[in-house]
């Protein structure tokens, strides 16, 4: 039951003017008048001292706190003045959403800290990467500039290397636009019928040279698979298909084998691209989707990555309402799983199943 100032001194007055006239009429020689004026001054007397007492120490308080919310505006606090001060005890109800509204925003505070101390390392990561192929080149062109462009051999060297340093910047550039678009919403994926299958094939076809150099054999599984239909943005999944098998090709063993197997279920088409490599230390599994964290940082940039390849990945994985998943043995090798939902055929239309 709900109380307020008024309702709650009026309860007050009438019970404490019933037990002090119930004891003085056990006095001798008492008279019903002189209970009725002490019943009528009590009652009085009782009933404005507690009224504003509560209303001057507590709900007027009580009341300034609720309007000094108002104005700061605080809109997740969503307790209504109406409500507190009809309250049966509005300081405990007060103290209780403060307290609830205190501890949501420490946990704000506490995810704004983590972001900026992410920000920044983001800042030193991006700068560092930066700094990398532009030192290179501008090494190379002044050298070149100084006079070893006289020497042929020297210019041709020199050039190619400032050429190789450029390209690794424009595709760090790349990547760094492709991420953050893909993370705010701005890339708008393309759903259309798409065959995993043949997706594979043709980045194996794009990637075989550079399998041979290192004596890689490309595998798809099952062999009786006949196709792999699904929804989803053709360009983006070439993508991902492409960035996990070329880590696997350069990250595995030389002279190793690379599977991607295709199984289907009722719903989804699982994906999984596994090598036979060194695998990845259990301390790195839940590190390896973040931007320009590298496992092996020296072998990494030997190889030319640009460290945003798993994070891309990732997000575009989110984007089609899919996860990638890892798992990794020490010296047996690693897979990355995700999966997508599958289009049934033999119906009037193709249609998708969603989850």
């Amino acid at each position: 039951m709900s109380f307020s100032p008024r309702v709650i001194a009026l309860f007050l007055a009438v019970l404490i003017t019933l037990v002090s006239v119930a004891f003085l009429s056990f006095v001798p020689d008492v008279t019903a008048a002189m209970l009725f004026v002490v019943g009528v001054a009590c009652f009085f007397a009782t009933f404005f001292l507690v009224f504003y007492t509560i209303d001057i120490l507590v709900f007027r308080e009580v009341e300034q706190i609720s309007k000094t919310i108002q104005q700061l505006k605080i809109r997740d606090f969503d307790i209504s003045r109406k409500s507190l001060l009809k309250s049966v005890n509005p300081i405990k109800k007060l103290n209780t959403e403060i307290s609830t509204y205190v501890a949501k925003k420490q946990t704000e505070i506490e995810e704004l800290k983590k972001m900026e101390q992410f920000r920044r390392e983001f800042l030193a990561d991006v700068s560092h990467e930066l700094k990398t192929p532009i030192f290179a080149a501008q090494g190379f062109i002044h050298t070149l500039i100084d006079g070893a462009k006289d020497d042929p051999k020297t210019l041709d060297r020199f050039l190619n290397r400032a050429a190789k340093s450029i390209d690794g910047l424009d595709a760090l550039v790349r990547d760094l636009v492709t991420l953050s678009q893909v993370e705010k919403g701005d890339l708008k994926m393309q759903f259309e019928q798409i065959d995993l299958k043949i997706i594979t094939q043709e980045i194996f076809e794009q990637l075989e040279h550079k399998a041979e150099s290192r004596g890689v054999a490309l595998k798809i599984k099952p062999k009786t698979l006949e196709k792999a239909l699904v929804k989803a943005d053709k360009q983006r999944i070439t993508q991902v298909l492409t960035n996990l098998i070329d880590n696997a090709i350069k990250y595995g063993k030389e002279n190793g084998k690379i599977i991607v197997e295709i199984e289907e279920d009722k719903k989804h088409f699982h994906v999984s691209v596994e090598d036979d490599g060194p695998g990845i230390q259990p301390e790195h599994i839940s590190r390896i989707f973040e931007r320009f964290y590298r496992v092996d940082k020296s072998r990494s940039r030997d190889t030319g990555g640009t460290g945003l390849g798993l994070a891309i990945v990732k997000h575009i994985l989110n984007a089609h309402n899919s996860k990638i998943t890892v798992t990794s043995k020490i010296d047996k090798g690693t897979t990355f799983k995700f999966k997508l939902a599958k289009i049934i055929e033999n119906t009037t239309e193709n249609s998708i199943e969603k989850e």
